[in-house]
């Protein structure tokens, strides 16, 4: 290949290649919606053994969500209800409602990979990141692109992520969620992207806290459709005890 024709694959490939906020919407158009009710399992791989815990939840937008746990039993009837920064728990053992904020947001959910900031962040990456594309790869037999993100609002669980984007359906395959300090916090990888509704979602995500042992947590979900009609009282205190 002589120069010219380097040059030329180059601009070719330069050309064709998306920005990385041009990436970061498409994701978002995939990732977010108008509101969603979904069925999902959680399946919680720990150093005892692995449990299944499995819930219903609704959203609307990245202001609020309801969270119902159904089984096991000692976890059914539990729900989280978020309300734009605020998420109120509810006990059904104990008849009590707490609200957790702050730094209590960092813990486990029911001693999965999984925290309390991770099921509270909906915004779309475009609203909370500033990314640059750093290449591209390939992952089993989908091409990738590689983009690095940093956060440009404060109140973010992760000051640094990197992803790694399919370059045909715009969905992450695989995500590292860093600190601010640069240390590697958490990774996730998506699997089993449909189509639904026209668009795609991966219905998979296994979830690895590095800083806890065990395999990890699996996030599947069972059913799940957008832009449903949400009656507007599941979004209220008063409805945790129902």
């Amino acid at each position: 290949m002589n120069t010219i024709t380097a040059i030329l694959v180059a601009f070719l490939g330069w050309q064709s290649q998306p920005s990385a906020e041009t990436i970061m919407k498409k994701v978002d158009e995939n990732m977010t919606s108008k509101n969603q009710v979904a069925e999902s399992k959680m399946i919680i791989k720990g150093k005892r053994g692995s449990r299944t815990i499995t819930s219903k939840s609704w959203s609307v937008g990245d202001k609020k969500a309801m969270t119902e746990y159904l089984s096991p039993a000692r976890e059914a009837g539990t729900k989280m209800l978020k309300l734009e920064n605020e998420l109120y728990i509810y006990n059904p053992s104990t008849d009590r409602t707490i609200m957790l904020s702050g730094h209590m947001l960092r813990q486990s959910v029911m001693g999965s990979d999984l925290s309390y900031e991770d099921m509270m962040e909906d915004r779309k990456l475009m609203d909370i990141y500033n990314a640059k594309v750093v290449g591209e790869e390939t992952i089993g037999d989908r091409k990738v692109y590689v983009i690095e993100m940093e956060a440009k609002v404060e109140d973010v669980a992760y000051a640094k992520r990197k992803a790694w984007i399919d370059v045909e359906r715009f969905v992450p395959l695989k995500e590292e969620l860093f600190a601010k300090s640069g240390q590697l916090l958490k990774k996730t990888t998506m699997s089993d992207v449909e189509n639904i509704d026209g668009r795609w979602f991966p219905k998979t995500v296994l979830y690895k806290d590095m800083l806890k042992d065990g395999e990890g947590t699996t996030f599947s979900l069972t059913t799940v459709k957008f832009d449903q009609d949400i009656p507007e009282y599941i979004f209220t205190k008063a409805a945790l005890k129902k």
